[in-house]
């Protein structure tokens, strides 16, 4: 095996034959003469040692945990297809099937969506240093997440007909705004409080979910709110008046 060799003077490299191992001869650039290193002077790099029981040859009894990296089942894979293409194509056939889309169409969807979007999210987005939830411990937490994401769009609804909207079309674009931002609010924290994930982790966990449905709406032709108009502009409140809320009349009181 070629010994490798670094003149002292020139600091020249070069290879020679084991052979000359521990013989001195000149360099080949600037023939100063050197002494070839031998087996002794060999620097052996050693791993490290390992923690842990050993058997008596010295071997580690335990194998170190290697970390497992993101990795799709098939199954999801396949799964994550279907409703893919499926929530598509019926999102289209709704908009052209429907001249109003019926309130339950949406509620349905969100419904269904919230679980298996819930369980892939969570696939994407849990820390790779921390094993996965699995078994029956994954679905009761994926079912609690999923429950809260679908949840936050019933927070909208309840919101937008409290405040005195007929329709959710009828939200302004003030309220959309405060809406979504309560939302997100919402669904990171059941995200965090389910999953156990980060706060940036379970915020992307909520935005996959947040933005498959909202563009899902928009396929169908749903208008989640309008501009605000010149009137509303201008008017101090960011939300429309309650219709059925009364206000004093100060003239009445004056006789």
């Amino acid at each position: 095996m070629p010994i490798p060799v670094t003149c002292p003077g020139c600091l020249t490299r070069f290879t020679v034959s084991d052979k000359y191992a521990g013989k001195t001869g000149p360099c080949p650039k600037c023939k100063k003469q050197l002494v070839v290193p031998d087996k002794s002077q060999e620097v052996v790099i050693h791993a490290p040692e390992t923690a842990g029981p050993k058997d008596t040859k010295g071997v580690a009894v335990l194998k170190p945990l290697k970390r497992a990296e993101f990795k799709l089942s098939k199954t999801e894979l396949i799964v994550a297809g279907v409703i893919s293409l499926f929530s598509i194509g019926f999102a289209i056939y709704a908009r052209f099937s429907f001249s109003e889309i019926p309130s339950w169409i949406p509620s349905l969807g969100v419904l269904v969506l919230a679980f298996p979007l819930a369980w892939i999210g969570y696939t994407f987005f849990h820390d790779d240093e921390l094993a996965e939830y699995s078994g029956k411990e994954r679905l009761s937490r994926v079912g609690a997440c999923a429950a809260v994401f679908a949840f936050s769009w019933g927070l909208y609804w309840f919101l937008a007909i409290y405040l005195g909207n007929k329709s959710l079309a009828q939200v302004d674009a003030v309220q959309f705004a405060v809406f979504v931002v309560l939302m997100f609010i919402v669904g990171t924290l059941g995200s965090m409080l389910s999953m156990e994930l980060e706060l940036g982790q379970s915020l992307l966990h909520y935005s996959m979910f947040f933005t498959t449905t909202f563009l899902l709406a928009l396929v169908m032709g749903i208008s989640m709110a309008e501009p605000l108009s010149d009137s509303e502009s201008s008017s101090p409140y960011p939300f429309k008046k309650p219709n059925n809320l009364k206000l004093p009349n100060p003239a009445a009181g004056k006789k």
